[in-house]
C-alpha cells in the first residue's frame, strides 16, 4: 500500500508538473484578443521625411517654397529645420540676428545670406563675428542665394541660409 501511495503521489506530481509546463507554454504565446482580431493597425505620419535635404523650389516677394512647405517672410534654413527669421530687411542683419547660426548642431560650414533683390554690404563686425565662430559667410541677392544653397546642399555640405524675400522677382 505504501508503494502504491508513492506511485500515486508521483503520478499526481507528474500530472501537476505537466499541467504547469503546458500552462507556461500557453502563457508564453501571445494570442489576439477579440478586439485585436478585427482591427487593422494604422500609422499616422506627422512629419514628412524629406531625406534630410531641403530644397528651395520657388521664391517670391511674399516668401519661399522649401521642400513643399510654403514659408511667408524671411526664413532661416537650418540643417534639420526651417525657422521664421525675425528680420524685416537687410538693415536688421547684425550679430544678434545671426547669433542662432553658430550654436546649432551639427556645426555649419557656410552661412548663405540672401539679402533681397540686390547685394548689400554688411557691417565688417558681422564678418569678423562669423569668422571667429569658424563659419564662412556668403552674401548674395536672394535669387542667387537660393541657387547656391540648393547646389551646396546637393554636395552634402553642412550649410544654413538666412533668406529675405526679394522686393521684386526678376527672371533670368
Amino acid at each position: 500500500m505504501a508503494t502504491s501511495m508513492v506511485i500515486r503521489s508521483a503520478a499526481l506530481f507528474t500530472a501537476k508538473i505537466t499541467r504547469f509546463r503546458n500552462g507556461i507554454r500557453c502563457m508564453s504565446k501571445m494570442y489576439p484578443t477579440d478586439d485585436e482580431l478585427y482591427q487593422k493597425t494604422t500609422v499616422s505620419v506627422i512629419e514628412k521625411d524629406q531625406g534630410g535635404l531641403p530644397f528651395i523650389s520657388k521664391y517670391s516677394e511674399l516668401g519661399f517654397m522649401i521642400s513643399g512647405d510654403k514659408i511667408v517672410g524671411p526664413v532661416a534654413i537650418l540643417p534639420k529645420s526651417l525657422v521664421h527669421w525675425n528680420v524685416g530687411s537687410f538693415e536688421d542683419i547684425n550679430i544678434a540676428s545671426l547669433s542662432l547660426f553658430p550654436i546649432i548642431e551639427p556645426k555649419i560650414e557656410i552661412l548663405i545670406l540672401g539679402v533681397g533683390s540686390k547685394i548689400q554690404r554688411l557691417d565688417p563686425e558681422v564678418h569678423k563675428f562669423m569668422r571667429s565662430k569658424g563659419i564662412a559667410l556668403e552674401i548674395q541677392d536672394t535669387p542667387h542665394a537660393c541657387a547656391t544653397f540648393n547646389y551646396l546642399v546637393r554636395e552634402n555640405r553642412i550649410i544654413a541660409a538666412g533668406l529675405i524675400p526679394p522686393d521684386k522677382v526678376t527672371h533670368y
